[in-house]
């Protein structure tokens, strides 16, 4: 049985949910962002239980579709950014989820913002944003190698967008002592 899983984000999200089932006693296939494969279909009791402990923990087990796909879009710009590799002077976001998702990019597009209230390109922006705040609170790379990592034309451009959307230029944030990074599932 597959499962998808709105909110996982990270290694330790996949550790959480598998122990959510492995506390109720599920056989577990394969477990990977916003999805887990379970050896056998799950009896309605133990669906209560799953979702119930999933929604406890900040996860949601998802039914729809059409959720189900935002969620696999919103989960490949997480793992694109966390990669921190957009250097590629090819790259376009529109290209790549169509290419990864199998999937026209206007169609998703148009679903994400319908079910999200905001845009596919306004959350990669957020999610930048959320990386490059990460790297200025704990790593040493100068703004022109984050800029070139984030897939910023340049260095101006980036402290605008920084500036526009957290209200501090990336020197002053780096200066802050309380930093307000936002955790990745809450953008």
């Amino acid at each position: 049985m597959e499962i998808n899983i709105k909110n996982m984000v990270c290694p330790r999200c996949v550790s959480s949910v598998e122990s959510i089932f492995r506390s109720e006693g599920i056989a577990v296939k394969e477990i990977i962002l916003g999805r887990v494969v379970t050896e056998e279909e799950l009896e309605p009791a133990q669906v209560g239980a799953v979702r119930e402990a999933l929604a406890e923990q900040g996860f949601e087990w998802l039914d729809d579709p059409k959720t189900r796909l935002v969620e696999e879009i919103r989960r490949s710009i997480i793992e694109l950014v966390q990669s921190g590799e957009l250097d590629g002077k090819d790259f376009t976001l529109s290209a790549y989820l169509a290419r990864k998702l199998h999937r026209d990019y206007h169609s998703l597009s148009l679903l994400f913002s319908s079910i999200e209230s905001t845009t596919i390109e306004q959350f990669f922006i957020l999610q930048k944003i959320e990386k490059i705040k990460e790297w200025l609170v704990y790593n040493e790379d100068t703004l022109s190698e984050m800029a070139f990592r984030m897939g910023y034309s340049s260095v101006a451009h980036l402290s605008a967008q920084f500036k526009r959307i957290t209200g501090f230029t990336p020197t002053e944030f780096r200066r802050q002592k309380g930093h307000l990074r936002r955790p990745i599932d809450g953008i």
